[in-house]
């Protein structure tokens, strides 16, 4: 049994953005360390913290500064001690953490696919011609201009919850929402149909959530060893390679998705040019432990294959 469990006189305090979405990651990594540790709920604070880019709401990411906007306060606030762990949505952190910090505890995924969400239309393809769609996700706007270069695509920035008003208030026809977003915050009645993974793939490590500690913290090491899902893990260290080897920023419209076939592991990745005029793919096999090489090698190759002047909008 472990020495030093948190308790409602010495919490172990969970750090998370302070959305809906962000603080049902948050209660579920809190329901699964009290299931584990047999821990009642007041031996856990869950610390909401603003970030720069929960402020930052009409400019799109790659204008102020990518993906980092969502972690900064909050890295800082598990550096300096005043929380215990940090609970992330894993599309959405870089691939590199600040010195003195890990990342390596990751939930079982949930539903990796995107959800179409319209109040009239029942697919992606049956949107009119012109249609307006909304999305803040680089990698979603390429991939609709590659599919639809009719579509007419705005930014929508925000949580769930802010993008669904805009839609009902007719910003936009249609916009795309993660369906693990929806499944955890119960909002599964907005979803159109899910797009396939064939037809939209999805960001790197979409539907995983991860937890951050600090490397020194042995006690919280312990108890993360609980919660780690070692298939989502595998599937993880070969997509952030794949995406480490070619732009971890939100500046870069990228998709790739690893699934585990007995012992080995398929990974499908692609570029796009960000107005969707040209789309590369490329994929590979390799055994579960070389699941990063795997990764780096597919991005190799895109990057090999990408005719000049393709990577410039980087």
């Amino acid at each position: 049994m472990m020495q030093n469990l948190p308790s409602p006189a010495s919490p172990l305090k969970i750090g998370t953005r302070g959305s809906p979405l962000a603080l049902a990651q948050a209660y579920e990594t809190r329901s699964r360390l009290m299931a584990a540790f047999d821990l009642e709920e007041a031996a856990f604070e869950i610390v909401v913290i603003t970030t720069s880019g929960d402020r930052i709401q009409d400019r799109p990411l790659k204008e102020v500064g990518g993906k980092g906007l969502f972690t900064k306060e909050i890295e800082e606030d598990m550096l300096s001690g005043k929380i215990d762990i940090a609970v992330h949505s894993m599309k959405d952190m870089p691939v590199e953490q600040p010195e003195g910090l890990l990342l390596d505890t990751y939930l079982p995924r949930e539903d990796v696919r995107d959800a179409f969400v319209s109040p009239s239309v029942a697919r992606l393809a049956d949107l009119r011609q012109g249609a307006v769609v909304g999305t803040s996700s680089l990698r979603r706007r390429a991939q609709l201009l590659n599919f639809r270069p009719d579509l007419q695509v705005v930014e929508f920035r925000g949580n769930v919850q802010t993008r669904l008003k805009k839609l009902a208030d007719g910003v936009a026809e249609a916009t795309f929402l993660a369906m693990a977003g929806l499944v955890r915050l119960g909002r599964m009645d907005v979803v159109q149909s899910p797009v396939e993974v064939d037809e939209m793939l999805p960001a790197v490590a979409q539907g995983a959530i991860g937890i951050e500690r600090r490397v020194d913290d042995m006690r919280v090491a312990e108890m993360l060893e609980a919660l780690h899902d070692v298939k989502t893990g595998q599937r993880l260290a070969a997509e952030r390679a794949f995406l480490a080897a070619l732009d971890g920023s939100c500046e870069t419209p990228i998709g790739g998705l690893a699934v585990l076939e007995g012992g080995n592991i398929y990974l499908r990745g692609e570029i796009l040019r960000p107005d969707g005029s040209e789309c590369l793919t490329d994929e590979g096999r390799a055994p579960i432990e070389d699941g990063a090489e795997l990764g780096r090698a597919v991005a190799g190759r895109l990057r090999d294959r990408a005719p000049d002047g393709f990577f410039d909008w980087m």
